[in-house]
């Protein structure tokens, strides 16, 4: 399938003269205020309920976090003010910088750290690996919380640095005490910006303002989420557009500062803008997923998966969401971020084969296919991932399975692939998706390999020797060890079919010149100026 096929409306929008397709925006004080076109529109506040990247964004605005994780992925300290070690490794006392307070008033405490580590925990597999070792939580004064181990875990300040979503945040103690399966009922952080709910417009509009009490670091260098976190706006405002063609014309007009992910038919022209300037997002990219529901058939079966897995083109998907600069995208990828330590060819075979779509199909009937509905979920507001729902449908089909093709924004999506009712019922069957190269760098980080069942990812894959190698590389004891177990796993995983991997892709996020001193590689919004 050609690109231009599924992506017809937004190339014609970058072959015409962008023409203003809403009223201006407001402009007000351009000093005081930012304004940025967000993936999507916020529909889950509680980064605990969610791995969805826009709520993710939201939690480093209105929350912090105890260590900051910076571009050559080394935890520094945010929150706590320094650390000691004791007890042969299982002793580990935090102790929190002066003056921190939350929204409300209320200063953060050492027992508020404690809260939230536990209810992150319970949705996150660092957490859970973190908790499975340890002994006690403790919170001896208000600023100090202690982690008693039963034995030592080497992964102590990447946890606690916990980035990709369920990502690790601060939240006071009520709030932590809440079921991490339920929605926290406020927002309530200490982070550099404050949630403003009163001029929050669902589907067009979120507001943050920034928060007056808010203490930056004095030492250390901005990088990621590290380093002081000075904020130069009085506001920030992430307006919804999502329409292609609009949010290009708004940022050409100067209506808004900022976009997040331009589609690439259209980046070429931002960049012959004098006016607007483009960065990747991130050198270690994205890589695509195709996530299957295990609960249910056909995808409960792994050889209707291996069918599936065995006739995919990674060159197709990719192609789809980065267009046709080779520079952009990359095929024959596994498990792991290319360039990264873990990754690795094992069992590539399946993936770097010849594609053979009629073996395919009489395949997929000797796997055990009988035609039942296959309910495949996309979005329209992401053209990513809208682009990757176009080609997964197009392969599905031509297999020869009955495809059901669900497209909605990507909030209502969000909250059905929470269900495990079966797929008539409201249900699914797959549907796509993709993760930062920073969130598929290690067994532990990767969502998608948690196969524990009920305590996996979406789709609650149940494969126990996964999961048994994945504590494996935890408990490794040095690098050489990790990269073996990871092999093994990929090798597994190419067999079991988890997921569908899609390949790797990388993309440009545009901006107003005169927006000075962005931090690459995230999407924040401390150290930002206008020039």
């Amino acid at each position: 399938m050609l690109r231009r096929t599924f992506l017809g409306g937004a190339s014609a929008a970058a072959a015409a003269p962008f023409l203003p397709v809403r009223p201006a925006l407001a402009q007000g004080d351009r000093a005081r205020v930012l304004r940025f076109v967000p993936q999507s529109d916020l529909t889950i506040v509680d980064p605990v309920t969610t791995t969805a990247y826009i709520t993710r964004n939201h939690a480093l605005m209105v929350f912090d976090q105890l260590y900051g994780l910076d571009a050559q992925l080394t935890p520094q300290p945010q929150m706590v003010e320094g650390h000691t070690v004791e007890d042969d490794g299982k002793r580990w006392t935090f102790r929190l910088r002066d003056g921190l307070k939350f929204h409300d008033g209320e200063p953060v405490r050492g027992r508020d750290c404690i809260a939230s580590i536990r209810r992150w925990a319970q949705r996150d597999s660092l957490g859970q690996a973190l908790m499975a070792r340890t002994d006690a939580l403790e919170a001896p004064d208000d600023r100090t919380f202690v982690i008693r181990l039963k034995r030592p875990y080497g992964l102590m300040l990447e946890t606690l640095a916990k980035l990709g979503p369920p990502v690790l945040v601060i939240m006071p103690e009520r709030l932590a005490a809440i079921d991490p399966a339920q929605q926290i009922p406020e927002v309530i952080g200490s982070g550099p910006f404050r949630f403003n709910t009163k001029e929050r417009l669902v589907g067009a509009r979120v507001v943050y303002d920034r928060n007056p009490d808010y203490r930056p670091r004095e030492d250390g260098a901005v990088s990621w989420v590290a380093g002081p976190k000075r904020v130069h706006f009085d506001r920030v405002e992430w307006q919804v557009m999502p329409d292609p063609g609009t949010a290009a014309a708004a940022l050409q007009n100067g209506e808004v500062d900022w976009w997040e992910n331009p589609i690439s038919d259209l980046v070429p022209t931002l960049q012959a803008s004098p006016e607007i300037t483009t960065q990747l997002a991130s050198t270690l990219g994205n890589l695509g997923t195709g996530v299957m529901n295990h609960l249910y058939p056909p995808f409960d079966n792994p050889a209707i998966r291996r069918v599936v897995l065995e006739a995919l083109s990674q060159a197709d998907f990719m192609g789809a969401a980065a267009g046709d600069d080779p520079k952009l995208w990359r095929k024959d990828v596994g498990l792991f971020t290319p360039g990264t330590a873990m990754a690795n060819d094992a069992g590539l075979s399946v993936l770097t084969g010849p594609r053979d779509l009629a073996k395919a199909k009489r395949d997929l009937v000797a796997a055990g296919y009988k035609g039942e509905r296959v309910v495949l979920m996309s979005t329209s507001e992401n053209p990513v991932l809208g682009a990757l729902g176009e080609v997964m449908n197009d392969l599905l089909r031509r297999l020869g399975m009955n495809v059901q093709y669900v497209v909605s924004d990507w909030g209502t999506l969000v909250t059905r692939r929470a269900s495990k009712a079966p797929p008539d019922q409201g249900g699914w069957n797959i549907f796509n998706t993709t993760w930062t190269g920073l969130d598929m760098s290690n067994p532990v980080v990767e969502q998608v390999l948690r196969c524990g069942g009920e305590k996996g990812f979406f789709g609650w894959p149940n494969l126990p020797e996964l999961e048994s190698l994945r504590e494996a590389w935890i408990e490794a004891p040095d690098q050489a060890a990790r990269k073996a177990v990871a092999a093994r796993m990929q090798t597994l995983a190419m067999r079991d079919v988890p997921y569908l991997p899609t390949g790797q892709y990388f993309y440009r996020t545009a901006f107003r010149r005169d927006l000075r001193d962005v931090v690459e590689g995230q999407f924040v919004f401390w150290n930002a100026r206008r020039a």
